[in-house]
Parts: structure tokens; C-alpha cells; sequence
């Protein structure tokens, strides 16, 4: 089963069935649209966990149909998110037999991660502002690295990234005139250029910033007539907030200036915003003993990932880390068409899952200082 952000209707549907069956203590749906959050609780003070993985999909064309052909037209799971649910559905059959100790574990599915709408959405939900987590933990299968493997990594952990729309309008004329008109084909091609040349300008050699071009139109597909509008589109990316700041501001101002010098205007939007994502030294150490005690191999890295993920509002929030788990070195990466989630992941993703629950409850019983 497959739905993009914002569409997940029938897997929240389907997750909620099977949810049920667990016998939570509490099951609240509707979160952030879909979301889902499944709560067990031991009935005794203690560590209050979240462990949260992803319902969406990416808008993509199935390539790899099983026997049953593709479910969802222009739609698979080329992230690995379905992987992830599985996994955590696995964590909640353990719990269903096997509360904590102690304090409550919460299992949240969470809707358009793939946009970065999702986790702000859930967290401004009256079941978030009621509740205290003390930890909030997240796995994400990991491409590149060895079949099972654990990979950690203190503060930054993931980049934040935002996308910015530049729409150019002047004013058609017929293509035998265009002197007539205000075509914002003078100015097109000097402000793709220019933004991929902010990042040498904004940040510094001790910085890690890029602005990629994804997207550009000029005009229709009229022989006739000489284009009034065109749209830019690019993803910004950076480490460090205040370098994203920089970097925001000089792109709009560059997309601005030229398109004034040119006669055109520009009026600029942003979309998809993640923050960048910063690992707790406890919550990795948590991680870390729940990993070892599995017998886990451990892969430290030293500086983030360039890619975001959406979890950054919940560690801004919280104590938690974002985690990834090794799916193999051949293994397609993800959001390529023949990525596909390595079904013998699940079950070391599902007893990872319950271990850290467990490490947490047990962490929180015996009176350790996990700060």
C-alpha cells in the first residue's frame, strides 16, 4: 500500500485495524490528518518514550510491481517508509504482550514526512500539548551501509533544507513582437546561474550550504507568443540555522535584484521546510546500549547527512535522536526507482525498536541519571 503525503486515508485505515488488535491503552487517530499514536503504558511512573516512524510514500511511478502489480498509481515506497511501519507494527505485537516495567511507551505513524508538513502538524495536536516525552526516537533505513547495522551521531545529525519558488512575471507579446512585451526570458537564465553561486558567497569554508536548481520554466508551449511568466525553483540546503538564514536571505535577494534590473517582477514563496536534525548525546547512548545488547554492529559518523528529514521538530522539542539502520552496501539509494526495502531488515528494525523501549524503561526504573 502506497499514498503520498497528506493522502495516506486507507493505510492509516489499515494500521488502525491491526493497532487495535494490539490492545493499546489508548489509541488517538487523526493526527497531523492521518497520523496515529499508539499508547502502552505500564500503569507506573517512569520514562515516557515516543518512537515514531512514517505513513507516506513518494509520487513516484511503481517500477518493481509484485505479483499482485502496483497498488497505488504513480505512488510507491521508494524511501523505505513501509519498511519502517512494518517494523514498528512489530514492536507493537512485543508490546501488546509485554508492557514496560515502568512509564509508557507511545508508537506514533506519522503523516507527509516526505513534504515536512507532518511532524509540525502533529505536534500542534491537544494530544502533543498534553504530553511530555521525555525521549523521542526515530529509525531510518539507511542505503550504503552494512545489512543491519546501527549508525549513530552526536548533535547534527541530519541537514535542514527548504524549497524556494521564484515566479517572474512580465507581459506576453506575440512572438513576431516580443520587443513589445516584457519577456522574463532575458532574465531566466541569470538567476539559475546565480543560485548556484550563493552558497560561495553566504557561507564560509568552515560551512556546508548548496542551493540546487530543481525546477525551471519559462513560458508555454505557444510558437506564437513570447513568454510573460516563468518559474525557478531550487532547494536550499545547510548544517547550521543561522548559515539556512543567510543562505534564504541572499537567494531572495538575488532573485529579486536581477529580476528588478530586467523589468520583471518576482514575487518569492517557500515550501517544505525542514530544520535540521540534532541527535541527544543520552538518546544516542541509549540507542548505542540497546544495539550492543542485540549484538548490532555500530557505525559512527562524524558529520551529518545532507538530506532532512522532518524529525528535527520533534528533537527540537524533545530529548531524541534520529537513527539509521544499515539496509545493505548493493542496495539502490533512496527515492531511486529500484530502491526497495530489504524485507530482512524488519525483523532486527522491530527488536531494535523494543529493545530501546526497553533500555529506556529499565533506564528510567533504576533511577539512572540519563542526562
Amino acid at each position: 500500500m502506497a499514498e503520498p503525503s497528506n493522502q495516506e486515508e486507507a493505510t492509516a485505515s489499515f494500521l488502525e485495524a491491526f493497532l487495535r488488535d494490539t490492545h493499546p491503552d489508548s489509541l488517538v487517530t487523526g493526527l497531523g490528518g492521518y497520523g496515529l499514536a499508539a499508547v502502552y503504558d505500564s500503569g507506573r511512573a517512569g520514562v515516557s518514550t515516543l518512537l515514531r516512524c512514517e505513513l507516506d510514500a513518494l509520487p513516484m511511478p511503481e517500477t518493481l510491481a509484485g505479483p499482485e502489480g502496483p497498488v497505488t498509481r504513480g505512488c510507491s515506497h521508494r524511501c523505505g517508509h513501509d519498511g519502517h511501519m512494518a517494523m514498528m507494527c512489530g514492536a507493537a505485537l512485543d508490546l501488546s504482550t509485554s508492557r514496560p516495567p515502568s512509564g509508557r511507551v507511545t508508537l506514533l505513524f506519522q503523516p507527509a514526512e516526505e513534504t515536512g508538513e507532518g511532524a509540525a502538524r502533529v505536534l500542534a495536536e491537544a494530544f502533543f500539548r498534553d504530553s511530555c516525552f521525555d525521549y523521542a526516537i526515530a529509525l531510518h533505513n539507511l542505503p550504503g551501509f552494512t545489512m543491519g547495522s546501527v549508525i549513530l551521531g552526536e548533535g547534527r545529525f541530519a541537514a535542514a533544507s527548504e524549497g524556494l519558488i521564484a515566479r517572474l512575471s512580465g507581459d506576453s507579446s506575440h512572438a513576431a513582437e516580443p520587443e513589445k512585451g516584457r519577456s522574463p526570458g532575458k532574465v531566466f537564465p541569470y538567476i539559475i546561474s546565480a543560485l548556484s553561486e550563493v552558497p560561495q558567497h553566504s557561507a564560509g569554508l568552515q560551512d556546508s550550504a548548496k542551493v540546487t536548481v530543481i525546477h525551471a520554466r519559462l513560458g508555454e508551449v505557444a510558437f506564437g507568443t513570447s513568454p510573460g511568466k516563468a518559474v525557478i525553483m531550487a532547494t536550499l540546503r545547510a548544517f547550521d540555522e543561522k548559515v539556512m538564514n543567510a543562505l534564504r536571505t541572499e537567494c531572495e535577494s538575488v532573485c529579486r535584484r536581477l529580476s528588478s534590473a530586467f523589468g520583471i517582477d518576482c514575487e518569492i514563496s517557500r515550501t517544505q521546510s525542514f530544520p535540521a536534525t540534532a541527535n541527544d548525546p543520552a538518546a544516542v547512548e541509549v540507542v548505542r546500549r540497546a544495539a550492543l545488547s542485540l549484538g548490532l554492529g555500530i557505525h559512527e559518523v562524524r558529520r551529518p547527512f545532507p538530506w532532512s528529514e522532518d524529525f528535527g521538530h520533534f528533537t527540537s522539542v524533545f530529548r531524541g535522536a534520529l537513527v539509521g539502520l544499515g539496509s545493505g552496501l548493493e542496495q539502490p539509494p533512496l527515492h531511486h526507482p529500484e530502491y526497495v526495502f530489504p524485507d530482512e531488515l524488519l525483523e532486527t528494525g522491530r527488536t531494535l525498536i523494543t529493545s530501546i523501549a526497553g533500555a529506556l524503561a529499565d533506564a528510567g526504573e533504576s533511577g539512572e541519571d540519563l542526562s
